[in-house]
């Protein structure tokens, strides 16, 4: 920071005070020669014009900052008659002309500024070459020196608080789009959040109404297949708490360094879920196209829950069996369900809750899915999720593989 800073608090919190300061002084200095009665050598003594002069001087810096050009305007034409009577030049009433003139470029636009100090240099130009008689007299000269030097100081403080205060807006603003983005941020990662416990839920407690009602059913004639479907619905309620435990584990520890063990759900894993959804009775016809191959995590998990999720519906709206088809082509990954109902779901007209979660899942990225049933009665989910490309040739090799 340039200088003392108790200048600029002064001014910002008493500007009234430190205008009183300095109309004071300069009134002062000026009418210091009419009480001591002492003047210059060669000039003239001091006169009751003086007093007048420093009066004026006096109220119009006192008031300069509630209107500048009009004290700007009081003070030349103060000059002006101050001069015209005395004959003689008046010093305080120019360098109370020079600065208000001040004043003005500083609040002022650019434009008033510029004309301001014109203006005023001109007539204190004029002012001083009438009172002397000369137009090339230093003394004239130096009013416009002055006036000039004056407008200039304004004119850069004027536009050093103008960058000072588009650089605190822009912070401002900066902050308050740092805060925006956060906000944002957090909305969607509560939507993620959402809708992993929702694919977590549903799946699992599906395939827990399922085997409860195996059970119940079994419980008496078949008791053995009844203790079966329980180690089933044991084994969904632990495998649903662990992931539960997993996604709450990120919040509760967001700040700390360790992080979950647990590896994020994936193709991966795909055949650990056809395992339980075929143990839960769902038949499933699985059938891979293309080579599997490394996708981005986003994709992989997206992809694991469509499956999970597509499969899931089919075990409660379907007839008990379901085709999957896995399909890995080099742009894409297609993902295919089909499956015959015997209740129409609130999905297939898209108001499912669990179709929603798939289709942004999808759309996070950068895919498509497409439901609906079909007049034979069959579900159709096709998912695509786009992936990274794959070269002609190693795409041909890895379809003769798969056949």
């Amino acid at each position: 920071m340039i200088g003392p800073a108790w200048p600029r608090q002064l001014n910002r919190n008493h500007p009234h005070l430190l205008d009183a300061a300095l109309a004071t002084l300069v009134a002062g200095v000026g009418a210091l020669p009419l009480v001591l009665r002492f003047g210059p050598d060669d000039g003239p003594e001091p006169t009751g014009a003086d007093a007048v002069a420093a009066g004026i001087a006096f109220v119009l810096l006192l008031t300069r900052r509630r209107a500048p050009l009009t004290v700007l305007a009081l003070a030349v034409l103060s000059l002006i008659v101050v001069t015209a009577t005395s004959g003689d030049k008046t010093p305080i009433l120019e360098v109370t002309a020079i600065i208000t003139l001040y004043t003005v470029t500083r609040t002022a636009s650019r434009r008033v500024g510029v004309i301001a100090a014109l203006g005023t240099a001109a007539s204190l130009y004029t002012i001083d070459a009438a009172a002397i008689g000369s137009l090339t007299d230093p003394g004239s000269l130096g009013a416009i020196a002055w006036t000039g030097m004056a407008a200039s100081i304004g004119g850069a403080v004027r536009t050093w608080r103008d960058y000072l205060a588009a650089t605190e807006e822009r912070a401002i603003r900066a902050e308050a789009t740092k805060e925006e983005e956060a906000r944002r941020r957090v909305a969607e990662e509560r939507l993620r959040i959402a809708r992993e416990l929702h694919d977590v839920i549903a799946h699992h407690i599906a395939l827990i109404n399922v085997q409860a009602g195996v059970a119940s059913h079994m419980l008496r004639s078949q008791p053995d297949q009844a203790d079966e479907a329980l180690g089933h619905i044991r084994e969904a309620g632990r495998t649903v708490l662990d992931e539960l435990g997993s996604l709450l584990y990120v919040l509760r520890q967001s700040g700390e360094v360790v992080q979950p063990t647990e590896p994020v759900p994936g193709l991966s894993r795909l055949g650990h879920l056809l395992e339980t959804l075929t143990a839960a009775g769902l038949r499933i016809q699985h059938r891979q196209v293309g080579q599997s191959r490394p996708v981005p995590l986003a994709t992989d998990l997206a992809a694991y829950r469509i499956i999970q999720e597509g499969l899931t519906n089919a075990h409660k709206h379907g007839a008990g069996a379901a085709r999957l088809l896995v399909d890995y082509r080099p742009d894409a990954l297609r993902i295919e369900v089909r499956n015959a109902v015997h209740t129409r779901p609130s999905a297939a007209a898209g108001t499912g809750n669990g179709l929603t979660g798939m289709r942004e899942r999808a759309h996070a990225v950068g895919g498509s899915l497409h439901a609906a049933l079909e007049p034979d009665g069959t579900f159709h989910l096709d998912a695509r999720l786009p992936l990274p490309d794959l070269p002609a040739e190693r795409h041909a090799a890895a379809m003769e593989t798969t056949g």
